[in-house]
């Protein structure tokens, strides 16, 4: 194939790929220019670096827990629980840091393990008992809100160690060259050769299996642009304090679960139950301990998110993690997650949830209610679901023409039609 050739392919194969993908470059598209409105709204106040420093440290907790229900909602289940866990488990951290003096490197893997049994046990009425997730996490809700209060005493307990605020407001130690923090360099570095890792990773796998795959020049393109972003994000912290510590969390968090998604059985398990549970029965996978620890990681996970919201806020409160859940939910489904299970992924997760950070903090830097904000979010969430089915429609559709080309080529090309 000459020059010109390719030249003239590769505009197709972006569009093809734009196509393929719409729903997720849909939602960075939708990103980029909501954060580009903003910045403008705002006199460019939107991407100093104190204002993303502070982005960050205001939507750590909704990122974590967007995590954890993508995939409860790729499953095919819901959780409604998790903002009262998100109480409870501040409630009984800053009980064991201040009531017992139990030290905070103590209370913060005992908060973990009590967030992962209430997960247990939601995911036994879920998975073994039946029980559809709407109900058992809808009474879960009720139930630990009501711990909470009971644990409480109806107050709230406040101030809290410094040893645990550090984990919300504190800083990634290290040197500095230029005025620019070097390990905020390093990792924004080590963070984006993870992410091109596993997207070439999974690229070779699919190759290997005989999977339809995006051009090679496209994926080039795709990976280059998020190297761009990534260090331009990472040099932005840089010439401020560097990394927060609940950054290095979330890098962590976002690295390990897209690969565990991405190229591990277990994430392609959890991917089959969602797709339909009874094929994925059928081929040998336990899909209700699959479902069941799922649940158990959304617990705790919403109790590292209580902490977390504990120690910036500095104290627990009765009131804590209200309307979490769906804060968490909204940023699942306009990251790319699908009602019906099966579809979504770690990285649109955190994309959906950024679109609802940049959302909330962008409408209060100019100034909109509350009032507003909530009537455009709902705007937002109920366009990115539509979104969802008018492209799952568009499948069908175009799969139902396919097939039917097919019956019609077969009979065109029967034994009598050709003695014809």
């Amino acid at each position: 194939m000459n020059p010109f050739t390719r030249l003239f392919r590769l505009p197709a194969a972006a569009g093809n790929l734009i196509r393929d993908n719409a729903r997720q470059y849909g939602m960075v598209i939708a990103l980029v220019v909501i954060v580009v409105l903003f910045e403008i709204l705002t006199g460019g106040l939107l991407l100093t670096p104190l204002n993303i420093t502070n982005l960050i440290m205001q939507n750590s907790y909704i990122l974590i827990l967007a995590i954890g229900m993508m995939l409860v909602i790729i499953t095919g289940h819901i959780d409604l629980s998790v903002g009262s866990v998100v109480a409870f488990t501040g409630a009984v951290s800053a009980v064991m840091l201040t009531s017992w003096g139990l030290p905070t490197p103590v209370v913060v893997p005992l908060a973990l393990l009590v967030g992962a049994l209430i997960g247990a046990w939601q995911g036994f009425w879920v998975a073994y008992v039946r029980v559809p997730a709407f109900i058992v996490t809808l009474a879960g809700m009720l139930v630990f809100r009501g711990a909470t209060l009971a644990v409480l005493g109806g107050e709230s307990i406040a101030p809290l160690p410094e040893s645990l605020r550090t984990m919300a407001s504190g800083f990634l130690p290290g040197p500095e060259a230029l005025g620019l923090h070097l390990p905020t360099l390093a990792l924004g570095a080590a963070g984006a050769a993870a992410l091109v890792w596993i997207q070439w990773r999974q690229r070779a796998r699919s190759r290997r299996h005989g999977l339809p795959t995006t051009p090679v020049a496209a994926a080039v393109g795709v990976s280059a642009a998020h190297v761009v972003v990534i260090m331009v994000f990472a040099h932005v912290l840089a010439g401020y304090n560097g990394l927060p510590l609940v950054g290095l969390v979330l890098l962590a968090l976002i690295v390990g679960y897209a690969f565990l998604m991405r190229s591990t059985t277990t994430g392609r398990r959890v991917y089959a139950v969602g797709g339909s549970e009874q094929a994925a029965a059928l081929s040998g996978i336990a899909t209700q301990r699959t479902t069941f620890w799922v649940f158990v990681n959304m617990g705790a996970l919403s109790a590292l998110a209580g902490l977390v919201f504990t120690a910036r806020l500095n104290s627990a409160t009765p009131g804590a993690g209200t309307m979490f859940e769906l804060d968490a939910i909204a940023a699942a489904f306009i990251g790319g997650a699908s009602a019906g299970g099966g579809v979504g992924t770690v990285v649109g997760a955190v994309i959906g949830a950024l679109v609802m950070g940049v959302l909330n903090n962008g409408m209060s830097l100019i100034g909109l209610g509350v009032d507003w904000q909530q009537l455009i979010k709902g705007l937002v969430l109920l366009l990115a679901v539509a979104f969802d089915v008018h492209n799952k429609r568009r499948a069908h559709s175009a799969g139902a023409t396919v097939a039917s080309t097919k019956r019609r080529w077969g009979r065109d090309r029967s034994p009598e039609r050709s003695r014809e």
